[in-house]
């Protein structure tokens, strides 16, 4: 083994650790949002000055739907090569819910609430790709 080969070694372990933190995080992160969902629908649109929607069962389905996304992601967390299409899903999901929340801002100044969310999504998309498309190589 070459001298040079533990440090490309330690560089590809630093971005496997940080992509499972970034996967264990967007799935925090959507975990937290489906609780709210569920238990404080209200707490949200307080904080984000958002309209909830009448009915519980939209806010129930989405919170489904985001409980089942934090499990793909904690599952692509444990073994990423595995699962990489998650991760691909993942980025481009979260890039396409980034952008729509930005352009349903648009000409919409009470939705002003959807910036921080979009702008969470996009960071999430943004530090899976940064540490996921170099591993691919």
């Amino acid at each position: 083994m070459s001298s040079s080969a533990p440090k490309p070694l330690r560089h590809r372990f630093l971005l496997l650790g940080l992509l499972r933190g970034s996967l264990v995080l967007g799935a925090l992160y959507d975990l937290v949002f489906a609780g709210l969902m569920v238990l404080a629908p209200d707490l949200p649109g307080r904080l984000l000055s958002l309209p909830v929607p009448n009915e519980d069962f939209y806010l129930w389905l989405m919170a489904i739907f985001l409980a089942m996304l934090a499990a793909l992601y904690l599952v692509a967390a444990k073994d990423p090569r595995r699962y990489s299409a998650v991760i691909a899903v993942a980025i481009a999901g979260r890039s396409l819910g980034g952008m729509a929340f930005l352009l349903a801002t648009w000409d919409r100044p009470e939705l002003w609430g959807l910036k921080p969310l979009a702008a969470a999504d996009l960071a999430i998309a943004l530090s899976h790709a940064v540490f996921w498309i170099p591993l691919r190589r």
